[in-house]
């Protein structure tokens, strides 16, 4: 098994429910761990057949945070989460959203959710 990291992933999406947080997008910043299982042929022969894209779903992120509306980040992040979890190759993940400065005095606030098959 491998673990695939994803870091610092820095998007700009519509996120909250205040009235300026409803016309202004927002910086999000999303790290995703994605562990995978990696066939032995795949490391032997140095050929990606079979392997995690994990730019594919680095691409599905952006797109869906980036044409999105959440009110929650809590609701983003469960449903990130399941977009990774439904490839078969994913046995485990954890994705972390960050809204930096959420808080007033605060850098950021961040929600983390992560799942197992």
């Amino acid at each position: 098994m491998a673990r695939i990291c994803v870091k610092n992933l820095l998007l700009r999406t519509f996120i909250g429910f205040n009235p300026e947080e409803l016309i202004n997008k927002q910086d999000v910043i999303i790290n995703l761990e994605i562990e995978v299982s990696i066939p032995e042929r795949a490391l032997e022969s140095d050929d990606p057949e079979g392997i995690y894209d994990y730019k594919k779903i680095t691409k599905k992120v952006i797109a869906y945070v980036q044409e999105g509306r959440f009110k929650l980040l809590e609701v983003l992040t469960k449903n990130l989460l399941e977009m990774i979890m439904e490839d078969e190759l994913v046995l485990w993940a954890k994705v972390e959203v960050d809204k930096p400065h959420a808080l007033r005095f605060a850098e950021s606030v961040s929600f983390q959710m992560e799942s197992e098959k």
